[in-house]
């Protein structure tokens, strides 16, 4: 099935979990920058990250772009890019 086949619920579903996964391997990659609790690269997880929090953006906008949604998913998508394009902006810059 196709990404813009799939309803309004899913795709938001699927924003918030790629979306806040990716906010915690962050924050979690910043704080054993910090307070080194594992010997390990961080490199990885920072991709991670960052890359899974582009992809949530990219649904929210694939969501946005979608004919007919309802206004209370529209606000949701669009709050949501908004918190998702701070949140990839602060960890691409804290690199």
């Amino acid at each position: 099935m196709k990404w813009m086949e799939l309803p309004e619920g899913t795709l938001l579903n699927r924003i918030f979990l790629f979306g806040i996964t990716g906010i915690v391997l962050g924050v979690i990659s910043l704080i054993n920058q910090n307070y080194p609790f594992f010997e390990g690269p961080m490199g990885p997880l920072n991709g991670v990250s960052i890359g899974l929090q582009l992809v949530a953006l990219s649904i929210a906008v694939l969501l946005l772009r979608k004919r007919k949604i309802s206004d209370s998913a529209k606000n949701k998508a669009q709050k949501m890019t908004v918190v998702l394009g701070a949140a990839a902006l602060f960890f691409i810059f804290s690199l």
